[in-house]
């Protein structure tokens, strides 16, 4: 192992707290990337990790270096992108993590035309709304939906998602269709419990240029977006969601909008990743391409996906 990929190992190791962590996702031997760091710490005099049975830790000595080694790594990235011009001849693996319908609908349909203009880049994706911790699970990046949290990532804006209240034709058919806001005191909606932790109990709606809520009542609580639509599509109430998951819903009738002036604020579309991924050629082009993607996806609808410059 060279200097600089012993260095990307240490970085990894230090990142991920872990050796059997790192390993996995630099898919070599631990016992390699072992070697590696005892080499590195033999060849450096001094040691960069504590460790014990169950926990890796930066020394102070490993907290200069893994400094240094970010910066270092980061301005050689930079310098070879200057001298590579062509990017269908990258080769490598970056992992990701997408919302489950996002992945399902949008971008793993899409993955022939990747994999067509980058035939030297291999993808892991991962497909949930559970909150990822990147650097702990090696992810190289994750698209988000909605206001983030305060992180340390990186946050790059891929635009904004068109929200849709939407009921089915057999709920509306029993309890009538809401033509006002004070309508909705008579309706059911369908509460979703974030897997960050919090329930959006309040019904999100725009009126002069500013978002304002109302705690409507409901029966149903459900935790993720499959279960969401679907308790929409069995009749249990109202719903707001983004509008590229219910289109085709919507145009085959099974679901129908409802008070299309009085729609929820557009959500913030993000893409999230790791400070030591800043120059990354291989992330740059993915997310060249997922952002495309997403606005050719989405420009059909009624308000269409704005993308941030």
């Amino acid at each position: 192992m060279d200097r600089i990929d012993t260095l990307r190992t240490f970085l990894r190791v230090a990142e991920m707290r872990s050796f059997t962590k790192a390993a996995a996702s630099l898919q070599m031997p631990r016992s390699t990337v072992s070697t590696a760091i005892r080499e590195l710490e033999a060849r450096l005099g001094t040691r960069l990790l504590s460790r014990t049975t169950r926990h890796v830790a930066l020394t102070h000595d490993g907290e200069e270096l893994y400094e240094r080694a970010l910066r270092l790594l980061g301005e050689l990235e930079a310098l070879e992108g200057l001298f590579h011009q062509d990017d269908t001849q990258l080769h490598g693996r970056l992992r990701i993590e997408a919302p489950g319908r996002i992945a399902r609908l949008i971008i793993v349909p899409a993955l022939p035309d990747f994999f067509a203009r980058y035939p030297g880049i291999e993808l892991e994706v991962g497909a949930s709304d559970r909150p990822v911790n990147l650097v702990a699970e090696g992810v190289d990046c994750a698209i988000r939906v909605g206001e983030l949290a305060e992180s340390s990532l990186i946050a790059r804006p891929l635009g904004r998602l068109p929200l849709i209240n939407c009921a089915s034709p057999g709920y509306l058919a029993r309890h009538g269709t809401p033509t006002t806001l004070d309508d909705l005191w008579h309706h059911q909606t369908i509460h979703y419990a974030s897997p960050f932790g919090s329930i959006a109990d309040d019904w999100e709606y725009r009126e002069a240029g500013e978002s304002r809520t109302l705690s409507l009542p409901g029966r149903v609580i459900v935790d993720n977006a499959e279960s969401y639509i679907a308790a929409c599509l069995a009749g249990l109430g109202l719903i707001q969601v983004p509008t590229y998951d219910v289109q085709h819903h919507l145009r085959e009738g099974r679901l129908v909008e409802v008070l299309p002036d009085h729609r929820a604020a557009p959500m913030p579309l993000t893409i999230l990743y790791p400070h030591r991924h800043h120059c990354s050629r291989l992330l740059r082009v993915f997310i060249a391409w997922v952002e495309t993607l997403l606005g050719q996806e989405i420009q059909g609808l009624s308000s269409p996906l704005t993308l941030s410059p």
